[in-house]
């Protein structure tokens, strides 16, 4: 904020007298407030009063006063938003069969776990970010799916022993480890993966959001299910002018609808969506505005998250702070002639015009420096 000069000793001056109230003048203080729900507004605080003569008298029943304050001072924005599961992701059945197992919402698979059924035979999740896209066995080429494949038969325990270097070679002991797998899983032990049999999905533990498929029908190109991350994180939808306090990496407040908080980090920003890497932006699923600019919180604390579950939150992001400063309500505040601002400071039975310099000004609040000290009763009007 920029500042007024510098302190100058200012007249005494008497307050509401009879010329004051003849001579009276509109100012207008643009704020930065924390808004209930919707980020930063600007507010025209207006205040009648004329530059006071050099006569003290006692202050009159037309106004009030409050005492400076010594503390921290901060400008904030409060958005409304959403609890919702992170990173949903759709499932497409890869080959040919119907679908004989479905799972249910809101159920949750770890790596090695069975997604669904076809044919009888189940589809296991596995750790990895390409999708398999042919059958890996004896003889097939080297690749970066072998890889994935061998990683996760080791990471799984079905390698124990058989001494298997995660690397793209489809060897004997990856054939072995297979046919252990196999056998744990109650199908027939070929020592190869079938396409379809396997869906490789990024995380090692997935919630089903949605259920696409239905019980006796066949695989097609429609997703089977929608998984997310088991996390929840914060989906939020700032206003255009409240965008740059949304810097990728800065903290977060996130208040729960039940009560207490959680600290968050801003993850990412994605202009004209419903935050794509942040599950349902709305409680029960069902999405937000399209148009708007979504921003994904993440969260420090799963255990209250989950406790609360998918709900509305606030989440509050903090601007500038001023520690340490002299705190007056704004309405204390009182335009000069040639620019600046002063406060009226009680002395006894009068009260003194004493220009000061404003800091940043939030929540109603201003911060100042002058000749004021705190614990000083500065005037306002009742």
């Amino acid at each position: 904020m920029t500042m007024s000069p510098t302190v100058e000793p200012a007249d005494s001056a008497e307050i509401g007298s009879p010329a004051a109230r003849r001579k009276r003048r509109r100012i207008v203080l643009p704020l930065l407030l924390t808004a209930a729900v919707g980020g930063a507004a600007a507010l025209g605080t207006t205040r009648p009063w004329e530059r006071q003569s050099s006569v003290a008298e006692q202050p009159s029943l037309s106004h009030g006063t409050v005492t400076v304050e010594k503390g921290s001072l901060s400008s904030s924005i409060q958005v409304g938003g959403a609890l919702s599961y992170d990173a949903p992701t759709p499932v497409v059945a890869s080959g040919h069969g119907t679908f004989t197992a479905l799972p249910a919402v809101g159920s949750v698979v770890k790596a090695g776990g069975k997604l669904y059924e076809v044919d009888g035979a189940p589809v296991v999740l596995m750790k990895g970010n390409r999708p398999l896209w042919r059958d890996l066995g004896p003889g097939v080429g080297d690749g970066a799916d072998v890889k994935q494949l061998k990683g996760n038969l080791v990471a799984l325990g079905y390698a124990d022993g058989l001494g298997l270097a995660v690397d793209e070679k489809f060897t004997p002991g990856t054939a072995t480890a297979v046919k252990r797998w196999q056998k744990a899983l109650g199908v027939k032990e070929t020592g190869t993966v079938v396409l379809g049999s396997v869906v490789m999905l990024p995380q090692t533990r997935v919630r089903v959001q949605k259920v696409g498929a239905q019980l006796g029908s066949p695989l097609g190109s429609s997703p089977v299910l929608t998984v997310s991350s088991t996390d929840l994180v914060a989906i939020v939808h700032p206003a255009e002018n409240q965008l740059s306090r949304f810097a990728p990496n800065g903290k977060a407040v996130v208040n729960l609808a039940e009560g207490g908080t959680v600290q968050g980090r801003i993850r990412s920003l994605i202009r004209g969506g419903d935050g794509g890497d942040g599950g349902d932006s709305g409680p029960d699923g069902s999405g937000g505005d399209q148009q708007k600019t979504a921003v994904t919180v993440v969260l420090d604390r799963q255990d209250k998250a989950r406790h609360a579950g998918p709900s509305s939150v606030t989440v509050n992001v903090v601007g500038d702070t001023a520690g340490d400063a002299l705190i007056v309500p704004v309405t204390a505040l009182l335009a000069l002639d040639g620019g600046g601002y002063g406060v009226k400071v009680v002395d006894g039975t009068t009260a003194r015009l004493v220009k000061v310099r404003l800091g940043l000004v939030a929540d109603a609040k201003a911060q100042i420096s002058g000749d004021v000290k705190s614990g000083d009763q500065v005037v306002i009007p009742k």
